[in-house]
């Protein structure tokens, strides 16, 4: 049993350790492509970041515009958007399924939010783009769907089972005893959910809006199907815009290697990747700022 034992601790030693030494690799590589714009091509961090100017040379002699702002803004906008629409619908699916009706929760709702999460991109991008996209053209009056709008639900609907998850998961986490508790001073169920339940789940909340729109900003393909892909800031929802992802998969496979639209859209997919690690310490930040208020 002790050699069992310790052979499992070893195993789960080892994975980790991969895990750590992969995501590092990772980062390594995306800072040796990505700031090549920078020290290869000489563009500033300020032109890549402020400027709309996009039009990198497809070549090693460079002179083009890395401006990417365009990008950013596309992706700020469609993910913050999604999360807006996507959190309020995930927070009462996982308050239902948890609190108000725990067994049909879980015998009906909970199996099919996995399946939405195992839906495929594409397929989230097919109905967008078949369904989606003409009904938004329709509706408004538009000559075409393709809009910060279409990509923004399409986004909302494949976050939701990711948040969903997550805030069940937390709320169950919460012990038995807060919900008795609260009942014994005698507040109502909903009392309970909205001042005992949720405050002591807010860490794990937190976590699911985080890996949410973790989620939202590396969706490619499904956003790039209804967004319109126009290089041009948007004039409000229903118009077309462009996003990172969207520029890096659409892009990426004909720019020259080492060249100077390839090295853009490394530095666009180090920025991704930044963003990525800047969610996971604000969550950690917060978390531990949480955690030290309950010591005190």
């Amino acid at each position: 049993m002790i050699r069992k034992e310790y052979l499992g601790k070893a195993v789960i030693t080892v994975c980790g350790i991969l895990v750590i030494i992969l995501t590092l690799s990772i980062g390594f590589f995306l800072l040796v492509k990505g700031t090549g714009t920078f020290t290869i091509y000489k563009h500033s961090v300020g032109e890549f970041l402020f400027s709309s100017q996009w039009a990198p040379e497809d070549s090693g002699n460079g002179g083009g515009k890395v401006g990417a702002l365009i990008y950013i803004v596309g992706s700020l906008l469609t993910c913050g958007l999604a999360l807006g629409i996507s959190v309020p619908f995930s927070f009462a699916a996982a308050v239902f399924m948890t609190e108000i009706a725990p067994g049909a929760g879980a015998r009906f709702l909970q199996p099919a939010v996995g399946i939405f999460a195992g839906i495929p991109s594409v397929v989230y991008g097919w109905l967008g783009l078949t369904i989606l996209v003409p009904f938004i053209k329709n509706i408004f009056s538009l000559p075409h769907g393709f809009t910060v709008l279409s990509a923004s639900l399409v986004l909302a609907l494949m976050i939701f089972p990711t948040i969903t998850t997550v805030t069940a998961d937390a709320i169950r986490s919460v012990p038995d005893e807060y919900r008795e508790g609260s009942y014994a001073l005698g507040a109502t169920r909903w009392q309970v959910i909205r001042s005992t339940v949720l405050p002591a789940a807010t860490d794990g909340i937190l976590t699911a809006v985080i890996l949410g729109l973790s989620r939202a900003f590396g969706e490619a393909l499904a956003v790039a199907m209804v967004i319109g892909k126009m290089k041009a800031f948007p004039a409000n929802l229903l118009s077309p815009t462009n996003s990172l992802t969207t520029a890096i998969a659409s892009d990426m496979g004909g720019a020259m290697d080492g060249g100077e639209y390839n090295m853009a859209l490394w530095t666009m997919a180090l920025l991704l990747y930044l963003i990525s690690l800047l969610f996971i310490f604000v969550i950690h930040y917060l978390s531990g700022k949480r955690g030290k208020e309950h010591t005190k």
